[in-house]
């Protein structure tokens, strides 16, 4: 009989809920693999351990710092290669292809080799029904994990050969790249051919979470129809009709009924306890579960905060610009009011979107009971080594109640959230404007794009949008998705999608002196990025190119 392993990582969940916690194995019969229950789930459960998150993907840095969000404070990290135009085939930065290649492969493993024949033997046991409708279940839920990874795929490379099969290494190396457009087509397939087998949640199936579900199935649809109808990846296809597709996805998710925003103060996505908490959120659609740690704040809190911290990814003014004043204005660097009250008023009250201060750090931010002052002089600005070269530090995802006291650490869960509702109805709003405009609605979509936007908007106490015409309320969804995604890995990928690469070239800080009483502001600019517009997609790795030479590389690499 041929052996087959078990390939297993260990992944991280909640206490009491130990679903993804596996024991390696290996050497199994198929027969004994597909055989016996603790197998299959185990089989079924390794489809989890590649899901993607991004609190420091290329050696610490966000992704979000190879935009125009954020600078990595360090200039030896690889990100740096990227700023400079230094990656290539041979010099790889956040290279997935493997990884999501492996996983795929294990699942179209999983997929063909399981037969209910093999777990006949036991179904005498009193918990055989239960196990058979887990191991169907799981079923559904590696399809649609085999579509998120896809999707993955196609962000980072454009065209990827398509396998649904297990197949044998020397056919796997003859495999010819799939279009992307198709590939994406394929996501968006098998994760409506099994949204509705998944149940709303799985901890009343398993007496488990973290599983995909009926809405993170949708979710992966909705944002994949989305990217095919963007710029880089349409093509020659009519995006009118890809638009509508995209938001008729998305207003699937919508019409569920099931997730909701519940404001910036009662939603535990931007509470103060985090942690395990977030689970909690009534927005939240799907994450990445992490372990306990303070490695976040340690890499990111300003230099000489606490033991160890190394300041790292550090929000840019081009970021910081694009919050609105509180009255829903757009900052103005020449309206001079502005300026004075760029984060306060003289009382003492905030005068930016709420968002921005859960976002960022600024000068005369508190945090873990500290005051952050960034002006020139002060602890944690120039001249001091390692200090923010941009005015700003990293406030989101990061933790107030950790510590990092070298002698009582205390260490909580940092889960990614990958999918949420408030994307899903600014995936909306924008397909929606593109396709109908900004206010049409019929009894199929009784919402507007612009009902959809102000709704994300109302959630964060900012004033609604009244903005007429398609292309300036185009403008003002791409902004939204900004300031309320920012540093949840989406940033990134709209520059490429929607092919506006060249906003990462000119990158702003603010410099700050104290003025007596007060302080002076002036925007300057602190790093001139190299883009081509061959960046829009990864290079393929070249030993992947050498090993099938059907792999043409991706253009300009």
């Amino acid at each position: 009989m041929k052996k087959i392993a078990i390939y297993l990582t260990a992944a991280l969940t909640l206490a009491g809920c130990d679903f993804l916690d596996f024991d390696e194995s290996s050497g199994k019969t198929q027969d004994e693999a597909y055989g016996y229950f603790e197998n299959v789930k185990m089989l079924g459960n390794a489809a989890y351990r590649s899901l993607p998150v991004d609190f420091g993907a290329i050696g610490g840095a966000f992704r979000e710092s190879a935009t125009d969000n954020a600078v990595y404070r360090w200039d030896s990290n690889a990100v740096y290669d990227i700023y400079n135009n230094v990656w290539s085939p041979l010099n790889l930065i956040d290279d997935q292809w493997g990884t999501y290649y492996s996983v795929i492969y294990d699942i179209n493993s999983f997929l063909r080799n399981y037969s209910e024949e093999n777990l006949e033997r036991h179904q005498w046991d009193a918990n055989y029904e239960d196990n058979i409708k887990q191991a169907r279940m799981s079923l559904k839920e590696n399809r649609a994990l085999r579509a998120l990874y896809y999707f993955e795929l196609v962000k980072r490379y454009g065209d990827v050969p398509l396998l649904t099969e297990p197949m044998e290494l020397a056919d796997i190396n003859q495999m010819k790249k799939t279009p992307a457009a198709e590939v994406l087509e394929f996501v968006a397939t098998e994760c409506r051919a099994v949204a509705d087998d998944l149940p709303l949640s799985h901890n009343d199936f398993y007496g488990e979470t973290g599983r995909v579900t009926k809405g993170a199935a949708l979710a992966i649809r909705a944002r994949a129809l989305l990217y095919a109808a963007s710029p880089l990846f349409i093509g020659a296809k009519n995006p009118t009709e890809a638009y509508q597709k995209a938001a008729e996805a998305a207003y699937d998710v919508i019409a569920m009924d099931y997730y909701r925003l519940e404001g910036l103060t009662a939603d535990p996505l931007f509470g103060d306890l985090l942690g395990n908490e977030v689970l909690k959120s009534r927005q939240l659609i799907f994450e990445t579960r992490q372990n306990v740690s303070n490695t976040l704040e340690q890499r990111n809190l300003p230099v000489g905060f606490a033991n160890g911290t190394n300041t790292g990814n550090t929000p840019t003014q081009n970021l910081v610009d694009a919050f609105e004043m509180l009255d829903g204005t757009a900052f103005d660097w020449n309206n001079p009011d502005h300026v004075a009250n760029i984060y306060y008023d003289r009382e003492g009250n905030p005068t930016r979107d709420p968002r921005f201060y859960r976002t960022i750090l600024c000068n005369g931010s508190r945090f873990m009971g500290q005051q952050v002052d960034t002006y020139e002089g002060s602890a944690y600005g120039a001249p001091v080594t390692g200090a923010t070269q941009t005015g700003y530090y990293l406030r989101k995802l990061l933790n107030e109640n950790v510590s990092l006291d070298p002698t009582q650490p205390v260490t909580l869960n940092h889960h990614f959230p990958n999918y949420r509702y408030a994307e899903v109805l600014l995936n909306y709003a924008e397909a929606m404007n593109e396709w109908q405009g900004p206010d049409y609605t019929d009894t199929r979509y009784p919402l507007s794009a612009r009902q959809a936007l102000n709704q994300v908007r109302q959630a964060a106490g900012m004033p609604d949008v009244a903005t007429a015409g398609k292309e300036p309320f185009a403008a003002r969804v791409k902004n939204e998705r900004r300031v309320e995604l920012a540093f949840e890995d989406h940033r990134f990928w709209d520059i490429r999608r929607w092919k506006t690469g060249h906003v990462v070239e000119a990158i702003y800080g603010v410099d700050i002196r104290r003025n007596g009483a007060g302080y002076s502001y002036t925007r300057h600019q602190v790093q001139t990025r190299i883009w081509e517009d061959k960046m829009y997609l990864y290079p393929i790795p070249q030993k992947e190119t050498y090993v099938n030479e059907n792999l043409t590389q991706n253009p300009g690499w």
